[in-house]
């Protein structure tokens, strides 16, 4: 157990968090709120806002705080982009907090504190994250808030804050299920540093029976809907996700975070590993390799590991400022965090939509950068987090424009089909102005949420092939066309077809058109 009150990383008191920490804080999440306009709607974001119409326990993809929580931004401050995007940029901040307030924990004081709450801030990867709506940027508060109360109990000894740790470990899966990913990294870190006595504590186990129950709605909503989540990250895997060799998945740490801030991190890591004043917090460092390589064997897609930087930010920034007595120091202080900073700030553009769309491609093209995806597709001059807001607005213009023209009697009776849950979740946002009807899709949970009214006598189906088509109905003809320019090449183009008489009752035709992706 950690003495009280003794010197060093293992202190029992800490001082309050540095002024300059809230105060960065503070900025961070000012900047995010004043540019949550972005290039519009993300395709996630509309999804969400679609589960958001259907609460329940569980989604094919995700589970059910996402949409709870965008349930509650729209039915208090409305629909628009500042509005959804409130509680992300609320995020951000949080994570400077968090960030600062391990490196406390970890010893380190007001300029450790600042240094890993300025690393939080620019990496590359939470200026994206933290731009949209989605349970990612609640992922990393959680996880930072997690290894803040994983240092607390290692720096005290103190078991009982193992009740807030399931509480938040439960919190957080109902947000995200990768939080079992860090819930087992913990237990592997405690047995690999030799904290037995944590590690058998009886409250640890307690606090798992807490995080269970709080998860338990999700896991009942799941097997009695046959798991489609296990589907789903199966199809996924398969089908989608690139896979990456664990060079390339090491590589992709180091640019997520920003290549200039890896000698912190990895710093930390070392530290927190191996000095011995960071005796205390090996487990910290055992539970992030833990966590790495049970990403590896799961072929993971590289940003779910990127949560847990901010305790190595920390680690790091405690190490730094370790290193005071050594000649320079003085000037190290200053270089390191102008470092960290300005190339931070180099890279935003890349990771948040800051720059018109020319600017951007131009501004890419200079640094030698193309466009890429951690999903198996086709490229077009924006990366897919770009790509993903736009043309949504238009499509739905695009169909209602169909829609407006069919005879009154199909046009009540018109249903409109999307190929995914970006489509159907664009004309479910910006139709009903428009006067269409409520989309129905076979991807994810739009397939469990069934065709609803639709009785399939007449749908307009946005792409697919005229073949394929006419395999299912009576009569398909062209009634109109969509492009969009900056999209994913993928939706760049699409035919809005028209398509009477379905040949089978569409209760029946339904399993088809089912993908989990």
């Amino acid at each position: 157990m950690i003495e009280q009150g003794s010197k060093g990383a293992g202190a029992g008191a800490v001082e309050p968090l540095a002024r300059s920490v809230l105060i960065l804080a503070a900025v961070v999440a000012a900047f995010h709120l004043s540019t949550t306009g972005g290039y519009g709607i993300f395709r996630d974001e509309l999804y969400y806002l679609a589960c958001a119409r259907r609460l329940d326990w569980g989604y094919v993809d995700h589970p059910p705080l996402v949409a709870l929580m965008a349930w509650a931004v729209t039915h208090t401050l409305g629909t628009s982009l500042f509005a959804l995007r409130l509680l992300p940029a609320l995020s951000a901040g949080a994570a400077v907090l968090l960030a600062g307030a391990t490196a406390r924990e970890m010893g380190g004081g007001r300029f450790a504190q600042l240094l890993a709450g300025v690393a939080a801030a620019l990496a590359p990867q939470y200026l994206g994250m933290m731009s949209i709506y989605s349970m990612n940027a609640l992922d990393v508060v959680i996880w930072a808030a997690l290894m803040l109360v994983f240092a607390r109990i290692l720096r005290t000894g103190d078991g009982r804050w193992w009740w807030a740790f399931g509480a938040l470990a439960g919190i957080g899966l109902q947000n995200k299920l990768s939080v079992l990913m860090l819930g087992f990294g913990v237990a592997a870190g405690l047995a690999a540093a030799r904290q037995w006595k944590l590690l058998l504590d009886r409250r640890l186990w307690c606090g798992a029976v807490l995080a269970a129950v709080i998860f338990l709605p999700h896991v009942i909503w799941q097997a009695s809907n046959g798991w489609p989540t296990v589907e789903f990250v199966r199809n996924a895997t398969q089908y989608k996700n690139v896979a990456f060799s664990p060079l390339g998945f090491f590589g992709q740490q180091v640019l997520m975070m920003n290549p200039v801030a890896a000698p912190l991190w990895l710093g930390g890591l070392g530290y927190v590993l191996f000095a011995r004043r960071a005796r205390p917090f090996r487990a910290v460092g055992a539970a992030y390799l833990a966590i790495l390589l049970l990403m590896l064997t799961q072929s993971a897609k590289p940003y779910y590991l990127s949560p847990v930087y901010p305790a190595l930010f920390a680690a790091g920034a405690a190490a730094v400022e370790g290193l005071k007595g050594i000649k320079g120091w003085a000037w190290a202080r200053p270089v390191s965090l102008a470092a960290i900073g300005i190339t931070g700030a180099l890279f935003a553009p890349l990771a948040k939509p800051l720059l018109p769309v020319d600017q951007y491609a131009a501004y890419a093209g200079a640094l030698g950068l193309r466009p890429a995806s951690d999903e198996r597709k086709e490229m077009g001059r924006l990366p897919q987090h770009f790509a993903d807001m736009h043309g949504w607005r238009e499509l739905a213009e695009a169909v209602a424009g169909v829609h407006n023209a069919l005879p009154p009697g199909e046009r009540e009776r018109g249903c409109v089909f999307g190929q995914n849950y970006g489509q159907a979740g664009a004309i479910e946002f910006f139709g009903p102005p428009l006067g269409l009807p409520t989309a129905i899709s076979g991807h994810n949970n739009y397939w469990l949420w069934g065709p609803g009214k639709c009785d399939g006598s007449i749908i307009i189906v946005i792409g697919g092939e005229r073949e394929e088509l006419g395999r299912s109905f009576e009569q398909v003809s062209e009634g109109g066309r969509y492009t969009c320019a900056d999209c994913m090449p993928y939706e760049a183009e699409k035919i809005l077809w028209v398509a009477r008489g379905l040949r089978q009752p569409l209760a029946e035709v339904w399993p088809r058109v089912k993908h989990f992706d």
